[in-house]
């Protein structure tokens, strides 16, 4: 993906694929936070900006809000009343401004910096193919009984995936949704365990059920793919295994189709209200809402994208589903005083400004009750990249990271999942740790059907192992250099939260 943001900066990470033929119930006040800044090109005049508008749920005041945002020359996508949330496109610069004084609106403001019809010009990388020699040499290392390429899966043994199979494989009767690039269902992998009946796309604000819109739009979009794989890859024979091979995955695509595959908050609040409506347990976010990496609630635009998802996670979760979400892939400490962001907004022109991490909000992944996932490689450790935070992080999961090296055929410490076009392939990132903690968490709803969202979370960090904070100084990448410092004890710590979680404990 484009700089590597898919929780993609954040946690999309290194891909090299195998061939074989990412409670603010009420919001604060104001944040001590980065300045208000209009969205860059307002000024564009005839270009078309989204909006979110969100306002009292009433379906009076709704209507009412509707009646105004034409008058300001505006024209609604979608609005969402069960929530209170509105998609608005106009070409009005001083819409937003307008907005924010009609009686009944909450928040409002826009939610990218760039037109609605602005195209990506950023390249995504390209997928490192392995050789079929290499191919064979994996599927050669796998034992009886095992997938094909299940020996270079040293993530599932590292959290007991592998036994937690042989007890209980998870329900049919749990779905994961994998909010993100898409899905390719058609995966020999994928298809067997796949839900199209809970699957759609998200992208415009509204969904689109069509059959295959879910799919992901290029063999370059293969990020859901891959964590689809993770989760739920079934044990067939072919392939790969998932953490949860019997639960059922779906797809809700949110990324823009362009080669930057930007996630945009009004894609999002439609992901999460459709997972809630169509009785989906758990959803997989490794992803960020762009384009801020942090939204800063003293600015009119970021506070309407933190009310508007946080809305819908908040409508999902009181409807039964678990929402998990990575952590991020900066390295950053979520508890600190103060962090540089040099990438917001990605969607137009960065500017470096300096963020209160507990006033200014990574979304979804900072929102209440919402799992915060940080990854971790072969050895138990922080992820070089992992981002943390004493308080923040809930739970810990095999992420992958090219300085911890397995003892595997291919002797890679990335995650080995399916990519589109029946391709597999290794990436790293909290991207990849986060499914492994929704993968386990489907597990424990297949165990304990009757548990609500906030009853599945305290499961997940009650079967977690946690390896406490590092005795040596932490030095994630071997430089010679300290670069994180872990906060906490044995039971709990910012480097791991309350654990690595662990699927054999979550079906015993």
């Amino acid at each position: 993906m484009a700089h590597l943001r898919s929780r993609r900066r954040l946690a999309l990470a290194v891909p090299v694929a195998l061939s074989l033929t990412a409670s603010l119930g009420f919001l604060p006040a104001a944040a001590q936070a980065a300045p208000y800044t209009e969205p860059t090109a307002q000024a564009a005049g005839a270009d078309s900006f989204a909006y979110l508008v969100n306002t009292r749920t009433d379906r009076h005041t709704i209507k009412s809000v509707e009646k105004a945002i034409a008058k300001a020359g505006g024209s609604v996508v979608v609005a969402y009343e069960k929530i209170g949330v509105i998609v608005a496109h106009s070409a009005d610069p001083d819409f937003a401004t307008l907005i924010r004084k009609v009686r009944g609106v909450q928040s409002a403001g826009a939610s990218r910096t760039s037109p609605v019809t602005a195209a990506g010009t950023t390249d995504e990388g390209a997928v490192q193919y392995l050789s079929k020699a290499q191919a064979a040499k994996a599927a050669k290392g796998s034992a009886a009984g095992e997938e094909p390429l299940e020996a270079d899966q040293w993530d599932l043994k590292a959290i007991g995936a592998d036994r937690a199979a042989k007890i209980d494989p998870g329900s049919k009767k749990v779905t994961v949704a994998v909010i993100d690039t898409g899905v390719d269902d058609t995966h020999p992998d994928i298809a067997p365990n796949f839900s199209a009946s809970q699957s759609a796309n998200c992208v415009s604000g509204k969904p689109d059920t069509t059959y295959g819109a879910w799919r992901p739009v290029d063999a370059d979009h293969y990020h859901g793919t891959h964590v689809a794989g993770e989760i739920a890859a079934a044990r067939n024979g072919i392939g790969v295994a998932g953490v949860a091979p019997g639960v059922k995955v779906a797809s809700i695509t949110v990324a823009q189709p362009d080669v930057n595959s930007l996630f945009f908050p009004e894609s999002v609040v439609c992901a999460f209200v459709f997972a809630a409506d169509h009785g989906v347990e758990v959803t997989n976010n490794s992803y960020y809402v762009d384009p801020w990496l942090y939204n800063c609630m003293d600015d009119p635009d970021q506070r309407a994208i933190v009310d508007s998802v946080n809305r819908a996670q908040l409508y999902a979760q009181h409807k039964g589903t678990l929402n998990v979400a990575s952590a991020g892939n900066s390295n950053d400490d979520l508890d600190s005083d103060a962090l540089v962001d040099e990438s917001s907004p990605d969607d137009s022109t960065p500017v470096t400004r300096t963020v209160d991490p507990h006033e200014c909000f990574d979304v979804p992944t900072q929102l209440p009750g919402v799992v915060t996932v940080s990854a971790t490689g072969v050895k138990a450790a922080k992820s070089y990249y992992s981002s943390y935070g004493d308080d923040v992080i809930d739970v810990a999961a095999p992420g992958g990271d090219k300085f911890q090296i397995p003892d595997t055929p291919s002797a890679n410490g990335r995650i080995l999942s399916t990519l589109p076009n029946n391709q597999y392939g290794f990436l790293q990132g909290t991207s990849m740790a986060s499914p492994h903690v929704a993968g386990v968490a489907a597990l424990l709803k297949s165990t304990h059907p009757h548990a609500s969202p906030a009853q599945l979370q305290a499961l997940l960090k009650a079967q977690a192992n946690n390896p406490g904070c590092p005795t040596e100084p932490y030095d994630g990448d071997g430089d010679g250099i300290v670069d994180a410092t872990c906060v906490g004890g044995k039971r709990v710590n910012g480097f791991y939260g309350f654990g690595i979680v662990n699927a054999l404990r979550a079906v015993k």
